[in-house]
């Protein structure tokens, strides 16, 4: 069985997806800009590098030695050309754990890229735009079960649950959007979702047959983003995103994404950011998730 902890491959297969994701857009943009007409882009590209470190020796209270590690890559791409407004936005965060005489295990993993082209003509067209959306979200690395057996035959912990690819979800989707305010908008439409699982062991876990390395859905999708300063150097980003297969419009998936960002100063920064997960694919429970980092800041665009 493989190994659950941070395995020499990793840094090399994360480095190669953080430089393949970062790398397209800014490659693209330095075509777009070389020519004679360049266009406006907004642009935006961050890194975030957290970390943290208790050693306990002769304690009579107690502890246990810990050290973490988390880094975090956030961009934004924008710009209007002519009625059309193309924006892509990439989230990248991986972070990892040490603790006392445990092996690093993975903390968080994240891989989200999402292109909305959108319509933004006058009248009707103004209001509700007509909007083409693609999203992809997956992680880099193994991650493992630690505490429990999820499969119909009993295996050893810990458990291998994911990986590159493993699972990936890809959505595409076509309606119309409307812009409440600048900081809130409303998608809605007819959307596709496609779930893919490329090792095969693991497709089980997902609601897929052994031979089956990808499902497709289609439905109809909701999405909600809210991206505001709610207070002095207080940043607020929230986003909901509702999927309705036909054939199970009963229990639509939920994604609900919040970040919330409060800078100190230029270079340092407190996030918090809490998730909920809901695909009864996968599991009929909510899943929860939530991520307090401390941390330096580096605006590369």
């Amino acid at each position: 069985m493989p190994s659950a902890i941070l395995n020499p491959a990793w840094p090399r297969r994360v480095l190669a997806v953080v430089f393949l994701l970062i790398g397209l857009p800014l490659v693209a943009n330095a075509q777009e800009e070389s020519s004679s007409d360049p266009p406006a882009w907004e642009k935006s590209l961050v890194t975030k590098l957290a970390g943290s470190q208790a050693t306990f020796q002769n304690w009579a209270e107690g502890g246990i030695n810990t050290l973490a590690l988390s880094s975090a890559v956030d961009g934004r791409w924008q710009k209007n050309h002519g009625r059309w407004n193309r924006r892509y936005d990439l989230r990248l965060a991986f972070g990892a754990v040490k603790q006392d005489t445990l092996d690093f295990r993975k903390a968080e993993d994240i891989i989200r890229v999402q292109a909305t082209f959108k319509h933004t003509g006058s009248g009707s067209l103004g209001t509700l735009m007509p909007t083409a959306a693609l999203s992809a979200r997956s992680q880099m690395a193994p991650g493992y079960n630690f505490d429990k057996n999820q499969f119909k035959e009993k295996r050893p912990l810990p458990q291998k649950v994911s990986d590159l690819l493993s699972p990936a979800v890809f959505t595409v989707s076509l309606g119309l959007t409307y812009q409440y305010r600048s900081w809130l908008s409303q998608r809605v439409g007819f959307g596709g979702k496609q779930t893919v699982v490329r090792i095969e062991r693991l497709r089980e876990l997902y609601n897929m047959r052994a031979d089956q390395p990808m499902r497709l859905e289609v439905g109809l999708e909701a999405y909600t983003e809210l991206e505001k300063e709610v207070a002095s150097n207080i940043h607020l980003k929230s986003t909901l995103g509702l999927f309705a297969a036909f054939n199970q419009a009963d229990h639509p998936d939920l994604l609900w994404e919040n970040l919330l960002t409060m800078k100190v100063n230029s270079w340092l920064q407190f996030n918090v950011e809490w998730v909920v997960l809901r695909d009864k694919d996968v599991s009929n429970r909510f899943q929860l998730k939530e991520v307090f980092t401390v941390g330096i800041v580096y605006a590369i665009l």
